[in-house]
């Protein structure tokens, strides 16, 4: 008598999913902002859909979009176009939109028409927005894999209200940008443990959206200091001519080592930069570090500082004629791998602290004078082998 299984014993074999795989393709609810050319609803959902190329390999998308919510139709919508294209529903409320039969929510509160306040916060409704995500998740009693873009808030207190509500929901989700999962030029990964003397990030753009980019990329590296995470005890916003009086001789030599690796423009910089922009920001174990955004003289993201005894310096993302925005594709795969495993790239931890310091930065600004932030105590470990594109 034969002990090979016959086919009708093979076919649920064949059928099930490998181990540690879901039965189904993560079916996605994206809730946005608005939707049009070159958004970051574009530039993410578009690559979860269409698939993406972390290190310069291509492979096709693991998850599918199956409703989006748009909380502003922009006048070149997408959505819309791309609805009919791909099969997904719009839905005119968020509860309707993460119906029973979604896996995974990709949130994203970047783009649209919202007004500024007194200090050049754009008044994004995140804080909103994602506590009606929060509400049908406690509703149903099941919180799903979920992708929150940027910083949580311009309101310190409106980012720890959702990282709290979070918690108690036992959400598995991250949050941040594209930048500090790009590639790094030459390559610079420190693993947990490291001791830092000093640090900077060199940045450009607005104080806000591009600040909080700048911020993230000295949080992703300095996290690594010895001793883990502990917060921030104080900042300082600081603007024109006075920054380059504030710089001391290390940051100079930092400034330098940065520039070092990153394409600038030739020429003075006091002459350049019409308006530098200082973050000061100082640890709870006492490492200062500076943030700089030098409008005029740079178009990138940089770091320096001196690890274990030494200047390190690196430039985030690919030369400038290389493929479009390869950045968003590291960010789109450490999305899908959420949505597939449940598990984030790093702890939620790491954006908390950074959209606090630059809430708090900006009311340095509007007070006109250095703060204490004894509420940004936040602990966390860095992941020990973070995702960092090497293509």
């Amino acid at each position: 008598m034969s002990m090979l299984p016959s086919r009708r014993q093979l076919f649920p074999l064949l059928s099930a999913p490998l181990l540690g795989q879901s039965r189904r393709r993560p079916r996605v609810a994206a809730i946005v902002t608005t939707y049009y050319w070159f958004s970051h609803a574009d530039v993410i959902l578009g690559r979860l859909m269409a698939g993406c190329s972390p290190n310069n390999r291509w492979h096709p998308n693991r998850c599918d979009v199956k409703t989006l919510y748009m909380h502003q139709v922009h006048e070149r919508d997408m959505g819309a176009d791309l609805a009919a294209r791909h099969g997904f529903q719009i839905h005119s409320s968020i509860e309707s939109a993460i119906g029973p039969d979604i896996d995974a929510v990709c949130f994203i509160g970047e783009h649209g028409n919202y007004p500024n306040n007194d200090v050049g916060q754009k008044q994004y409704p995140r804080y909103e927005l994602y506590s009606q995500i929060l509400d049908v998740y406690e509703k149903r009693g099941r919180a799903l894999p979920t992708f929150f873009d940027k910083h949580l808030s311009y309101s310190w207190e409106r980012a720890k209200q959702l990282y709290d509500r979070s918690a108690k929901l036992k959400v598995p989700w991250f949050a941040g940008s594209s930048i500090p999962l790009t590639i790094r030029a030459p390559h610079f990964a420190p693993k947990p443990g490291q001791r830092f003397e000093s640090a900077l990030a060199l940045g450009y753009g607005d104080n806000d959206a591009y600040g909080f980019h700048t911020i993230e990329s000295l949080q992703c590296v300095v996290e690594n200091r010895a001793g883990g995470e502990s917060g921030v005890s104080g900042v300082e916003f600081v603007e024109g001519p006075r920054v380059w009086e504030l710089l001391d001789g290390e940051q100079k030599q930092l400034l330098d080592a940065a520039l070092q690796v990153t394409p600038h423009n030739s020429g003075e910089r006091t002459e350049l930069v019409r308006k530098p922009v200082l973050f000061r920001i100082r640890y709870k174990d006492g490492l200062n570090a500076a943030c700089l955004l030098l409008n005029g003289l740079i178009s990138n993201w940089a770091f320096a500082g001196r690890v274990n005894g030494r200047i390190e310096a690196f430039k985030f993302g690919l030369p400038e004629k290389s493929r479009p925005l390869p950045h968003f594709d590291g960010l789109v795969h450490n999305i899908e791998e959420l949505f597939l495993t449940g598990k984030p790239p790093y702890p939620v931890e790491r954006t908390l602290l950074t959209s606090g310091t630059l809430a708090h930065l900006f009311d340095s600004k509007r007070q006109g004078k250095p703060l204490d932030t004894p509420g940004l105590a936040v602990r966390y470990a860095p992941p020990a082998a973070p995702f960092i594109q090497t293509a």
